[in-house]
């Protein structure tokens, strides 16, 4: 664990790049991160961009919240596999374990949704029952639960290979993972995936779907990384109003990024072109979701923390009385 003395000594190092250069930044992210000493790193929100790296980012205390419930879901998915982080001594800021990330985004599906050419559902709805290495039943509607979760990986990294669809398969036979560590992969992302729809539903949400990230730890094991059922890395729905429009042949209500990304599909906005602008209210109700979402799986009334701005990030610790 680091302690907080060296805590207060790398920080102003790390974000004023002088001791500390920036090791990198995650394309269409909201962190930058440091490589510490010790096999560890630091990562710090930045709220530069958005989820989807084509729309700056205008959501209010997105990053904090993405911070603050990944820390949440780390603590309850600990007892099914391990994750990096260490500690989050602040809302914008969490210290981890270095993992090498594994090339392959482990994407699970509870329900039949969606409209893009990738798509569950689109596909679905051309007559489609073989696929991405399934074989679906006949008599499936739009947002209707699939009778069991399913895994459909993708491509992560590289400039050629990235979000390539893929089966289950195909990640042993493409070489991108070994059966042996796949099978663990595959089996902890099912394993979270219903640990997240249990709580989701108590909180009275929908975990739709989502997608994890996993890594190599320097003792070669494997582990959690990145966001955890976030707006940002799963689709979430409004349980108590989900089951009405269904029957109505309505889409639910998306409380996740999705609000964002149909708001500007709305406006013709398919990510080439000039990016229409938006009004402030849509910001506002994006922020409102997001905080939403943390404050009925938490329990915890959210509290936005300030902004690391070079230096003042101590001062923010230190008000705090983390430091």
């Amino acid at each position: 664990m680091i302690s907080k003395n060296e805590l207060l000594q790398r920080i102003p190092q790390a974000l004023d790049e002088t001791n500390l250069p920036l090791a990198g930044k995650q394309s269409g992210k909201v962190r930058d991160w440091y490589d510490l000493p010790d096999g560890q790193r630091l990562i710090v929100t930045t709220d530069r961009l958005s989820a989807f790296d084509i729309i700056l980012a205008q959501v209010p205390y997105k990053g904090q919240v993405l911070n603050q419930l990944s820390a949440w879901w780390f603590e309850q998915t600990k007892d099914i596999i391990p994750n990096h982080l260490i500690s989050m001594p602040d809302p914008n800021v969490s210290i981890v374990r270095v993992a090498e990330p594994i090339l392959v985004e482990v994407i699970v599906r509870g329900y039949i949704t969606g409209v893009t050419s990738t798509a569950l559902w689109y596909r679905y709805s051309l007559g489609e029952r073989e696929i991405y290495g399934y074989t679906f039943p006949d008599g499936l509607q739009k947002n209707s639960a699939l009778p069991e979760p399913i895994i459909t990986p993708t491509t992560k990294g590289g400039e050629t290979g990235h979000d390539e669809r893929l089966t289950c398969a195909e990640v042993v036979e493409k070489g991108l993972l070994d059966e042996k560590t796949w099978n663990q992969v595959q089996a902890a992302a099912l394993a979270i995936f219903k640990r997240g729809q249990e709580l989701a539903r108590k909180a009275g949400l929908i975990l739709v779907d989502t997608k994890y990230e996993f890594g190599i730890a320097s003792d070669g094991s494997v582990v959690l990384i990145d966001e955890v059922h976030t707006p940002d890395s799963s689709r979430f729905w409004k349980a108590d109003t989900y089951e009405a429009r269904f029957a109505a042949g309505e889409d639910p209500e998306n409380f996740d990024k999705e609000f964002v990304r149909i708001a500007y599909a709305d406006k013709g906005y398919r990510g080439d072109g000039e990016i229409p602008a938006m009004p402030a209210e849509l910001w506002a109700a994006a922020s409102e979701r997001y905080i939403t979402i943390y404050e009925m799986l938490t329990g915890e009334i959210f509290v936005p923390g300030e902004y690391p701005v070079q230096g003042r990030l101590v001062e923010n610790l230190k008000k705090a009385g983390v430091i």
